[in-house]
């Protein structure tokens, strides 16, 4: 590996030392850090780095090619923003958790096989759950050890899958799985994998570790939680699963099914968090369909998204930061005191709404396009639909409840000067993308034959975006945001945790306790007797017997060994006397 360095050991390795740093010396170092993985990834060339041998098979610590370094690119960039955003905080514990978060990702990214794969994606969880747990309060430590048991539970059906798959096909290579994009024959271990990849994806019903716990996060958690865990499913899916046509209808109802629960939203994030999951439905519905404009749709809409995303949460983030409230209800008319972050976060609205000349509007629609070209006039039709809810909520609704609306007299400023810089370098890239999308197409797994600026899509997405206004318009009232809690898929593990501790500490305690009365009052007396029995035994019978026979056997010893004298004299005597006694015996029973 020595043309090769792992951006992933620089944010690992370099998590050790953050601790010792303080002050401007950090916030360099911090900066420096991504930095340098930006040019790593920038540098290194296609080909395999770290081959080894385990346990009998065959290890590759990285895999380049351009499937991996689209996603590699995105993911430094992002931890670069990301860093910046967070520079403000005095303490070193989250910036050690995104540095170790950033680093498994990228170890995951670049896995060549399965072994490597995990042993980096159960670092991505626990990593990402500090980042959690760090909201203190006892809503984010629920939410962030909720979160912590979906995710070592979805790494042991990974590693269950893993095991299985391996045993089926001898070998742990990272890579696609034959016969799932032609018939979906897979082997019951590859289902396995199949499942540990959905979950972290938050394909529904496998979401509401997402939106529950994303919300709880700290302010700086929360951008990098939007930006790895679920993209990098992503990858992996596109890695493993591509063509799979259970994918195609997976991610179409995800882009809807979080359109939905998004209206039903007070919380600002939480709010987000179900546009995380709509707007990875299509990426899942990009791997499902495919084809090679679906697969680069999918790996750049997840380059867009990312970047977009994150500057919704930043600007999110920055209001909860400045306000300390988070729910439309309690904010409105801070367009005058936060004018910038207003502006900075329209720039994210815009681009995930797929407005032209944003990053969104160019990516977005290659996964359209590509589902046009498959003829799936249902899935273009959903997705065309969740891409209108998608404007509504979070380019029209969420700003102007947020920002606009009613005047609620809270007193705001501007957030730290880092956290308005990060903002404004995302905010640069999701425009630049959109004007000049040359550069990421060129990055892109396939060679790209696409034109977003047609002027045949290009009013047709206007015309949805505008009649989409003009509804939020309309039924502006309709869509007042209420202080109400939406009940998702959580609740199933929410009262099934409730009802399984009821049963064990109920029945199955009461149970214990019974079988331990029976156990105490009559098995172990009974055990106690005659264990005392058997002692007694052992000690007047068995012992009594062998140690009378070993005395008699030691006395008949003694008496040979004093018979033993060696002189033939006393052996001739002895036998001359027996020969007598004999005699006299005979002689009184003959007579």
């Amino acid at each position: 590996m020595t043309d090769f360095i792992h951006p992933a050991l620089l944010f690992i390795l370099g998590s050790l030392p953050i601790p010792f740093f303080s002050g401007l010396i950090r916030k360099t170092y911090l900066v420096l850090i991504p930095a340098l993985a930006i040019l790593a990834v920038v540098a290194m060339s296609p080909g395999s780095y770290g081959e080894a041998q385990f346990i009998g098979q065959d290890i590759l610590v990285a895999k380049v090619d351009r499937l991996s370094i689209v996603f590699a690119t995105v993911f430094t960039i992002m931890a670069l923003i990301g860093m910046v955003y967070a520079l403000h905080l005095p303490r070193a514990g989250q910036h050690v958790a995104a540095f170790v978060y950033v680093g498994s990702a990228l170890g995951v990214v670049f896995a060549g096989d399965y072994l490597t794969l995990y042993l980096f994606w159960e670092g991505m969880a626990f990593a990402s759950a500090y980042l959690i747990f760090a909201g203190h309060g006892d809503r984010a430590i629920r939410a962030a050890f909720r979160y912590l048991m979906v995710h070592v539970t979805g790494g042991v059906v990974l590693l269950g899958g893993i095991l299985l798959h391996g045993a089926a096909t001898g070998s742990l290579s990272f890579g696609p799985i034959a016969g799932a994009a032609i018939d979906g024959g897979l082997d019951p271990g590859a289902y396995l994998i199949l499942c540990g990849f959905l979950l972290n994806a938050a394909v529904p019903p496998l979401n509401a570790w997402l939106t529950d716990a994303y919300p709880e996060a700290t302010v700086t958690g929360a951008v990098f939680l939007s930006a790895f865990t679920t993209k990098t499913a992503i990858y992996v899916l596109a890695r493993v699963f591509p063509g799979l046509e259970l994918l195609v209808w997976l991610g179409t109802a995800m882009a809807l099914y979080g359109v939905i629960y998004a209206v039903l939203e007070n919380d600002c994030r939480r709010l987000l968090a179900y546009h995380i999951v709509s707007q990875v439905g299509y990426m899942v519905a990009g791997v499902g369909i495919g084809t090679e404009l679906a697969v680069n749709g999918a790996a750049s809409h997840a380059f867009a998204h990312i970047l977009y995303k994150a500057l919704l949460f930043m600007g999110a983030g920055a209001v909860i930061y400045v306000t300390g409230r988070r729910k439309l209800t309690e904010l409105g008319g801070l367009y005058r005191t936060m004018p910038v972050t207003v502006a900075l976060y329209m720039v994210g609205a815009f681009a995930i709404s797929a407005f032209p000349f944003f990053s969104g509007f160019v990516t977005k629609s290659m996964v359209v396009a590509a589902a046009g070209e498959d003829h799936r006039a249902l899935v273009v039709l959903a997705l065309t639909m969740a891409s209108s809810g998608t404007f509504l909520h979070t380019g029209l609704k969420l700003p102007y409840y947020m920002f606009f609306g009613t005047d609620r007299g809270i007193e705001a400023r501007e957030p730290p000067r880092n956290m308005l810089v990060a903002m404004g370098m995302a905010a640069v890239l999701c425009i630049a993308i959109g004007v000049f999308p040359a550069p990421l197409y060129a990055l892109l797994p396939y060679p790209v034959d696409f034109e977003p600026y047609t002027g045949q899509h290009v009013t047709e997405s206007l015309g949805i975006l505008m009649f989409t206004a003009l509804g939020f318009v309309i039924f502006l009232r309709a869509l007042d945001p209420e202080n109400t809690i939406s009940i998702d898929t959580d609740w199933f593990y929410r009262k099934g945790a409730r009802y399984f501790m009821w049963f064990a500490e109920r029945p199955l305690a009461r149970y214990e306790k019974a079988v331990s009365d029976v156990s105490e009052t009559a098995v172990l007396p009974f055990l106690h007797g005659s264990a005392r029995a058997g002692l007694r035994l052992d000690l007047h019978g068995v012992d009594g017997v062998v140690n009378g026979v070993a005395h008699s056997i030691f006395s008949g010893g003694g008496v040979l060994r004093r018979l033993q004298t060696g002189l033939v004299t006393h052996y001739a005597l002895a036998m001359i006397a027996g020969l007598i006694a004999a005699i006299l015996v005979f002689a009184v029973v003959w007579r």
